[in-house]
């Protein structure tokens, strides 16, 4: 007889079950007989489980589920670590049934459950070793991962629905599972795209989402900063940047936006800002979707976005200094509509003249009123205007009581530090938006912008330009030349921050740059005069136009880079306004 050449090279398939079944092994456990509870045990742990022993379990465990208390602790973790997610659709269906009947019937495991599905929502790692020594360092690039994070949130779903107390249970287990940010680019945007995704079926939890990602986000933005991205990518990719020896400034021509700019390179050359770009990337979509309804504005699903993350803006972002990118999410979403855009101003607006906020809250709040006001393309010039109104209404107000104060006002960063800040975000403001105020009716254009009395505000005791930005001083004053301003010395005392300067992140760029306003060179006539009084040194001055603020003596800063402050800064201020509520 021929000998079966299939089956001597076919190992037998591994079905072997030993022990009798799930209600009779607790049986027996009962009794004080634990020989076939710890063969269980160890079988539920065998590496190469087949899908029909799991089913077959899986359906034991559910019909004596009321029998899994506390005590069988050693049952269910083994239970709650097998490799169901991607497994043949029985196996998913089956453990899904399973998992709904254990937190239904003992709610002692809700935690436990949770934690196992929070913990597929980062791809795995592949264990790579090579002569002895482990090099493990890259994501597994399984194709199934789509799949595999459909399954978890349809478990999570499932358990959300058994058991409504879920979400209170859920965010810490969110926090504690967060990757390291030191991860890279792809286990951090899967997790957070995991963690947007999950806010979409628990709204309750959607706040405390964003707040959780925005943190971890701004502790990547704070640790890249702007000038070591450019460096980094000057280095790389050498001639997208300005010729050596060109000067670098607040002003200079933003190359990187404009049309005639070399493509760039989606993977960042510094690791930092790479996974920013991926995790911006993500949260700037997710944003997107949320408002969009098949592809038409919504909203009511919009105002309730703008408020939670205005919410999270408060918190953390307005306090927390030289971010350069994360706040971007609340430009990008104001851009929707002009009514966004409106409310978010007037938030600003309303942190900034409010005597109860701390004076570093307050001239954040003027450094994102400018910076919004000059690079927001979305923000129509007539918003511009009423919003300079407002502006300079209040500046002058400040110089009043100054004067009628009886007292000599003087130059004092630490006296009136949100005054110049709002000094400083008026300048700015009108540096690169006089142009659109002239358009079209350049006397009225000229009319209004002489009805600002800017003369009075620039030579007042105060002296505003004294402490501005360089730059801003001497741009301005080429500007305003027809209103015979002249500059005087600068000592620049300010920690000037202008959350909106450009946009250095690839990826993620691309949805920001159509609505950004770059900087345009002025024409000859308008170019501001190079001046050698100014008392501030050459090398403070090179700091400046690379991006870094001159150390000086006495410098307040604009908010704290510490991110203890947000446990003590306000919670949301105010609302959107009625003008908004109706739309």
């Amino acid at each position: 007889m021929e000998i079966d050449r299939d089956f001597l090279n076919s190992p037998p398939v591994k079905t072997v079950r030993f022990g009798g079944t799930v209600a009779d092994t607790l049986a027996k456990h009962r009794q004080g007989d634990s020989g076939d509870y710890e063969l269980l045990r160890h079988q539920l742990s065998d590496p190469e489980i087949k899908d029909a022993q799991i089913i077959k379990w899986l359906q034991e465990f559910r019909s004596c589920v009321t029998q899994l208390t506390k005590d069988h602790e050693q049952l269910i973790y083994p239970l709650l670590r097998l490799p169901w997610v991607g497994r043949s659709q029985a196996v998913v269906d089956e453990y899904m049934a399973f998992l709904s009947n254990l937190v239904s019937a003992q709610t002692v495991y809700l935690c436990a459950c949770l934690k196992m599905v929070v913990s597929h929502f980062s791809p795995k790692r592949v264990i790579i070793c090579e002569g002895g020594v482990d090099i493990s360092d890259s994501d597994d690039d399984d194709e199934n991962l789509p799949r595999n994070f459909d399954q978890c949130h349809q478990a999570l779903q499932l358990i959300a629905r058994y058991v409504p107390s879920t979400s209170r249970f859920l965010m810490p287990i969110l926090q504690e599972n967060f990757p390291f940010v030191q991860k890279s680019s792809r286990t951090l945007e899967c997790y957070v795209h995991n963690l947007l995704r999950l806010s979409m079926y628990i709204p309750a939890l959607r706040r405390d989402v964003l707040e959780l990602i925005i943190g971890k986000m701004l502790k990547l933005d704070v640790s890249a900063s702007r000038s070591d991205i450019e460096e980094a990518e000057e280095n790389t990719v050498p001639g997208q940047r300005a010729e050596d020896g060109a000067e670098e400034g607040l002003f200079e021509m933003d190359e990187d936006m404009s049309a005639e700019a070399p493509p760039r390179p989606s993977v960042m050359a510094h690791p930092v800002a790479d996974r920013l770009d991926s995790l911006m990337a993500v949260l700037l979509a997710y944003i997107k979707d949320v408002c969009h309804v098949n592809g038409s504005f919504h909203a009511d699903r919009t105002k309730d976005l703008y408020r939670d993350v205005l919410s999270v803006f408060d918190k953390l972002i307005l306090p927390t200094h030289a971010s350069c990118h994360v706040q971007y999410t609340l430009f990008y979403l104001c851009s929707f509509r002009v009514a966004l855009a409106e409310a978010f101003l007037e938030h600003v607006w309303k942190v900034l003249q409010s005597p109860s906020q701390p004076a570093v809250l307050r001239q954040a709040a003027a450094g994102y009123l400018g910076s919004f006001l000059a690079r927001a393309k979305f923000v129509p010039v007539l918003t511009v205007r009423a919003c300079l109104d407002l502006l300079l209404s209040w500046i002058h107000r400040y110089i009043d009581s100054q004067d009628s104060s009886g007292r000599a006002a003087c130059c004092d960063i630490s006296l009136h530090g949100p005054f110049y800040s709002a000094c400083q975000a008026a300048f700015y403001t009108l540096i690169f938006r006089h142009r659109a105020m002239l358009e079209g009716n350049m006397k009225k254009g000229l009319e209004y912008l002489q009805g600002l009395n800017l003369e009075r505000v620039v030579m007042s005791q105060l002296n505003p330009l004294k402490v501005c930005l360089p730059a801003v001083s001497s741009m301005f004053a080429a500007i305003t030349r027809k209103y015979q301003v002249v500059v005087g010395t600068n000592t620049n005392p300010l920690d000037s921050f202008f959350p909106f300067d450009p946009y250095l992140l690839h990826r993620s760029s691309q949805l920001i740059e159509p609505l950004y306003q770059v900087w345009e060179e002025l024409p000859d006539t308008e170019q501001p005069p190079r001046t050698t009084g100014q008392q501030c040194s050459q090398e403070d001055e090179d700091d400046f136009l690379s991006g870094e603020t001159p150390k000086t003596e006495g410098i307040v800063g604009m908010t704290p880079s510490s991110y203890e402050w947000s446990l003590r800064s306000p919670s949301s201020l105010g609302s959107p306004p009625i003008a908004f509520q109706r739309h």
